[in-house]
């Protein structure tokens, strides 16, 4: 499944990700795709990825970058995000917040995993959605399987958690997605 298609699809499968620690150390993130492609968690442009959040606790803080959250699996979440309190309990629902601002997390009933995308603040943020059905995805994108049904995109199967990056801004591909399916969309060149 790895490599990239002829129309410059390039294919990133959920088994070939390893889980690293949180900064913080309370739960462990999956990266999916980053710009540029080998940035930490300090020095990147974008970055996409998967939590696991097993229990209660604050989330790390980075400093200058806002944020996307959907949560994926799981009951729920209530967050505090600075003075703000916010129940998350509804799946494929993202919700926007600054990573600087303290966050703190109650989970609800259980864990939890969460699909984040994370920028540099002062730039073009780019486009969350999660849909189903058929479309065309155009430009600089990252598409996502997010249930057991998956999705094809440029004419390969993607299973639960399998991704696709699109680096062409002229590029141009197919997306049939059975199940729910995370579309990024972004304003500036991709890895």
């Amino acid at each position: 499944m790895p490599g990239t298609t002829d129309n410059g699809v390039r294919l990133l499968p959920a088994a070939e990700r390893t889980a690293a620690a949180w900064k913080n150390g309370g739960g462990v993130t999956r990266n999916i795709a980053a710009s540029p492609p080998d940035a930490g968690t300090d020095d990147f442009v974008w970055r996409v990825s998967l939590a696991d959040v097993a229990g209660d606790g604050p989330f790390s803080a980075f400093p200058d970058v806002d944020r996307t959250l959907t949560m994926v699996e799981g009951a729920g979440m209530e967050l505090t995000v600075g003075d703000d309190h916010r129940t998350v309990d509804e799946r494929y629902a993202p919700q926007h917040f600054r990573g600087d601002v303290p966050t703190d997390c109650h989970l609800i009933d259980g864990p939890v995993v969460n699909f984040n995308v994370m920028w540099r603040r002062g730039a073009t943020p780019p486009s969350v959605a999660v849909v189903r059905g058929h479309l065309t995805i155009t430009g600089k994108a990252l598409v996502v399987a997010l249930e057991d049904e998956g999705a094809v995109v440029a004419g390969r199967a993607l299973g639960r958690y399998d991704a696709a990056l699109m680096n062409a801004a002229t590029a141009t591909a197919p997306l049939h997605a059975m199940g729910r399916t995370a579309v990024v969309t972004f304003p500036e060149p991709t890895p």
